[in-house]
């Protein structure tokens, strides 16, 4: 007999867990459907969790490193890449086995599976036993995530080309890596293994690195990574072959000049791709627009009323908390609630060294939508804080409304970004001023003073720093 539930969630990332515990949480009979023997997803799995535990080891060799520039001198450091494997998989089972408690403490039926859409209201799936189970629902909730997105030059090489699934895995630090692509995922990668000890060439079809991010935010980060990489803008890989266990790539410039490199393995790293091949959207009537994604309405819902879509499939931008918000907005919406998706701004966060973070309108954003604006910007250099770290390379930046001084936007290039901008997310939700964030008494010293900084440079005076 076919099992029956209120709610089915299909995906069990951080928007199908969320989805799926925000509608047990407002009373509702839910089973969630993953193929993971545990909740989590490709963030916690493939992703999001192993990549900051790798980037975190990477910081604490960059760091010791660094410690001769303050008369502390390490040893070369011995890196045991089993145990650093270990470690890594140590907090993933972690963070997964504590989300399979949750669930069975929310009494959210967990099946672990492949999900397929076989009708309106079923749902085929084979257990990762082997065995098959009918479903059937009264809502769902699609959470199928995305995949990584590859290259037809770069297809047929094996173990030699990676995805960011297979450099992840820390199978080997090859001691030479070509990156394809220069977004977050690359650059993460880049410097994760550059630290382990890889000698990295990073190539990057567009003028540099982040593509969409504003360039005084990248700068710090560009004039870091370009004393520890070998960095190529406007650059393509046109040609690949095998040359015993390594690669030879031909890389062409926006010039037409070419290069040959010889490297031990590539990382392909040229974005992602919502995944809902195979699950079965035609029983439902639905399939993608132009660019991939389920077009969804407020509260997530597509065209078909009792079919809700969150998360990658459903628009970008492609973030782990997007994905929750959206869960919980769905879960909301099917038990009734007046409830939708309407952020005024989505945080960003590169975990890179420095961090780079944004939220709100940026400033050629603002400018284009013919917005008059004004800027506020706070060197690190003027920081107390970030002089006693060291890293004076940092800044923190307020986009304003000039006629009400209400925030549109913040950026923030320096260690710790990711942390501090939520402070830029919040005072955007809550239609802060820029007075409200100059007026409010940040501790000293601290990195989150640049905020309140660069919210007095608007005003016309900041303290620690003076700008015409």
């Amino acid at each position: 007999m076919a099992m029956e539930t209120k709610v089915l969630v299909l995906g069990g990332g951080p928007g199908g867990y969320a989805a799926a515990f925000a509608a047990a949480d407002l009373g509702l009979a839910v089973v969630l459907v993953d193929d993971a023997p545990n909740p989590g997803g490709v963030c916690l799995y493939r992703g999001c969790i192993p990549s900051k535990t790798l980037l975190h080891v990477a910081a604490l060799l960059r760091e010791a490193e660094e410690a001769r520039d303050y008369g502390i001198a390490f040893a070369q450091p011995q890196i045991d890449l089993s145990k650093l494997r270990a470690h890594k998989q140590a907090v993933v089972d972690k963070l997964t086995g504590g989300l399979g408690q949750l669930a069975r403490q929310r009494k959210v039926t967990y099946l672990q599976g492949r999900g397929r859409f076989s009708g309106a209201h079923t749902l085929a799936v084979r257990r990762a036993d082997g065995g098959d189970e009918e479903l059937r629902f009264e809502q769902a909730i699609i959470a199928t995530g995305s995949l990584p997105r590859s290259l037809d030059v770069l297809q047929g090489f094996g173990d030699l080309v990676w995805d960011s699934t297979a450099a992840l895995e820390l199978r080997e630090v090859p001691r030479r890596l070509l990156v394809v692509g220069g977004g977050y995922i690359g650059v993460e990668l880049a410097s994760v293994y550059r630290a382990l000890g890889s000698a990295v060439t990073l190539v990057e079809v567009t003028k540099g690195l982040l593509p969409g991010a504003d360039p005084d935010l990248v700068r710090p980060l560009l004039q870091r990574l370009r004393s520890q990489a070998d960095l190529r803008f406007e650059t393509s890989v046109v040609r690949l072959a095998r040359t015993g266990d390594a690669l030879e790539a031909t890389l062409r410039d926006k010039d037409g000049k070419q290069v040959e490199v010889i490297v031990d393995r590539l990382l392909a790293s040229v974005g992602r791709a919502p995944q809902l091949s195979g699950i079965g959207l035609e029983a439902l009537g639905l399939e993608p627009d132009s660019h991939g994604f389920l077009p969804v309405d407020a509260q997530r819902r597509t065209k078909v009323a009792h079919i809700y879509a969150i998360g990658d499939v459903a628009g970008q931008p492609m973030l782990a908390h997007k994905a929750s918000h959206e869960g919980r907005v769905a879960a909301e919406a099917i038990a009734g609630r007046k409830s939708a998706f309407d952020p005024a701004a989505i945080p960003a966060v590169v975990f890179t060294d420095p961090e780079i973070a944004w939220t709100g309108l940026g400033e050629q954003e603002a400018t284009s939508q013919g917005i008059e604006i004004q800027v506020g910007r706070f060197p690190w250099a003027a920081s107390g804080r970030a002089a006693s770290m060291g890293r004076a390379d940092g800044l923190t930046k307020i986009i304003a409304e000039r006629a009400t001084g209400r925030i549109l936007g913040v950026g923030i290039c320096g260690p710790g970004a990711g942390e501090l901008i939520a402070e830029g997310t919040l005072a955007i939700e809550m239609g802060a001023l820029a007075e409200d964030l100059a007026h409010t008494i940040h501790p000293h010293p601290t990195l989150s003073e640049t905020v309140m900084e660069a919210a007095e440079g608007i005003l016309g005076h900041a303290t620690h720093y003076y700008g015409r």
